[in-house]
């Protein structure tokens, strides 16, 4: 069990935690959620011991053990992949240095003799002689592959260095386990792995992620930071989400009787008790729900943006053609052989194993590349609107955000576009920001606005999702889900995808894959599975 007794703590002049007491229990998984700099991650580092509170206790059962994902990705450049993964488990690992640098001595003494008894007594109790294999098992299912397992950690990408630290933290069943955003960087069948994993792992889990379809899927309970507190309630995410949202609703309706609340909230917790069937988390879920005090339900301060896409004019039935379109990065084929003939209403997800293909596939449609074969034309009534990946050119301007916007606007009127900026949650002095000195999150929002102004029948977007917190994300799901024009986008939120798209293309070196169903549909479906296989296989 983990315990935080009367924390509080201050970054700067800003407190942050004010007299937050909780307890971690064993078998439970915690979603930490909280607005952009509420201070989700530095919760964590007070609960790993990396920073110390101003005030207050941490403290855990004795003999237990916490291991922690690591952000730094250089911190083991010269170690051994295997033996980086073993040194989660510190006393273990500490064990096998000491024992092997007793068995390297030329000059082994009997005190040497009874200390290297000692060792491989503890060392046989801590299952030691199944930690290189264990180590091997979690790398392996983690993606990297066993030629890899004893090279240096300097000679792996940065994707694969995250997938090894993962596995660092993982391994050895730690009592305690926290992870900060332990999906970034992973594709969708090892998050689906770990998912796998953590719902099976009997102790304790506390994990900050944006990822919602990760929080709803792992989670038993989500520890929300607001007004300084944390507070605990049962649940998943979309729990948690939604049943807030309804007590908003309820407390604005002033005139509704306390009787007629109560049943409200009674029904729709029974309801996501019945539907918590189909979690991994499902009996212990159910159970607590059915035991949640519906009192212990409250409002969130929390700010959700409004986004909202219009069209101008509806589209007609030409949306888009693509025939034979290819692009090579460095002689090779990023996609070729794409022949894509769009719907009206379609919202296609595209997919790849290299992002590049589908950033540049986008940008050969936005008129921002050159393909080196086929062709694509739009029908002559859709207007287009683009989020890029990177939009570091669009802020290279001393412009404030009201001039910013202005420069995107048919209507000039700074009413107007102050109207649009507070939609994106920019009010008062926030709209006299300079342009250049925004937050990835702010610029995000600021090109939503831009696209909302467009008023597009055909939206282009390429990873919409980054830098956004689950408010935004949130919103511009729900906007995505209601627009009625066509839509071709990637994410690497599964939500997003699953709730969004309606039709799937992945793009290969080899050609495509184009299937009309979900993107759930799509990456379990094995014969699907068996295509995508075949398709990177082959050398183009």
């Amino acid at each position: 069990m983990l315990t935080v007794t009367n924390l509080s703590f201050r970054f700067g002049k800003r407190l942050l935690f004010d007299e937050v007491n909780l307890k971690f229990t064993p078998g439970n998984c915690y979603g930490v959620i909280g607005a952009n700099g509420a201070g989700k991650s530095t919760f964590l580092k007070i609960l790993s011991g990396e920073l110390e509170a101003a005030q207050g206790n941490i403290s855990m059962d004795p003999g237990e053990r916490m291991a922690i994902l690591k952000q730094n990705h250089f911190e083991f450049e010269e170690n051994e992949v295997l033996m980086t993964v073993i040194m989660g488990h510190k006393k273990l690992y500490d064990i096998m240095v000491e024992k092997d640098a007793i068995y390297a001595k030329t000059d082994f003494t009997d005190a040497d003799g009874i200390r290297a008894g000692e060792l491989e007594a503890e060392f046989a109790e801590m299952d030691g002689w199944n930690a290189e294999s264990d180590a091997a098992g979690l790398l392996s299912a983690l993606g990297i592959s066993e030629d890899k397992h004893y090279t240096l950690m300097k000679d792996l990408t940065g994707k694969e260095k995250v997938r090894v630290l993962l596995a660092q933290a993982l391994f050895g069943n730690p009592d305690i386990l926290l992870l900060d955003e332990p999906t970034n960087d992973l594709d969708v069948e090892t998050v689906m792995w770990l998912e796998n994993f953590l719902a099976d792992f009997k102790n304790t889990v506390i994990v900050v992620s944006h990822d919602r379809h990760f929080l709803d899927s792992v989670c038993t309970h989500i520890a929300d930071i607001d007004r300084q507190k944390v507070q605990l309630y049962s649940g998943n995410y979309t729990f948690w989400y939604e049943s807030s949202q309804l007590a908003l609703r309820q407390a604005a309706d002033r005139n509704k009787k306390v009787d007629e609340k109560r049943k409200e909230l009674q029904t729709f917790i029974e309801r996501f008790s019945a539907n918590a069937a189909k979690s991994k988390q499902a009996t212990s879920r159910k159970k607590l729900l059915e035991k949640l005090n519906v009192d212990e339900i409250k409002p969130s301060s929390r700010r959700y943006p409004y986004i909202n896409f219009e069209q101008e004019r509806e589209a007609g039935d030409q949306i888009l053609e693509i025939e034979g379109l290819a692009k090579k990065f460095e002689d090779q084929y990023l996609f070729q052989q794409v022949d894509i003939s769009m719907n009206r209403g379609d919202k296609i997800g595209v997919i790849s194993k290299n992002h590049m293909a589908i950033t540049q596939f986008f940008k050969v449609l936005m008129g921002e590349s050159e393909a080196e074969k086929g062709s694509f034309k739009f029908g002559t009534t859709i207007t287009t609107a683009y989020l890029p990946n990177h939009n570091d050119e669009y802020f290279k301007t001393n412009y404030n955000l009201i001039d910013w916007l202005r420069q995107y606007s048919k209507d000039k009127d700074e009413t107007f576009i102050r109207g649009f900026l507070g939609r994106m949650l920019f009010s008062g002095e926030e709209t006299l920001k300079q342009a250049n000195v925004l937050s990835g999150g702010e610029k995000v929002r600021c090109m939503i606005s831009r696209m909302m102004l467009q008023r597009a029948n055909f939206l282009v977007l390429d990873e919409p999702t980054n830098h956004l917190d689950l408010e935004s994300i949130t919103a511009f799901n729900t906007a995505l889900t209601n627009f009625k024009g066509s839509l071709m986008f990637t994410s690497h939120d599964h939500e997003f995808m699953q709730s969004v798209c309606n039709r799937i293309v992945e793009l290969t070196p080899n050609g495509i894959i184009d299937k009309l169903c979900t993107y759930d549909e799509y990456i379990t479906d094995e014969s699907i599975k068996t295509q995508r296989e075949e398709m990177y296989a082959v050398k183009a």
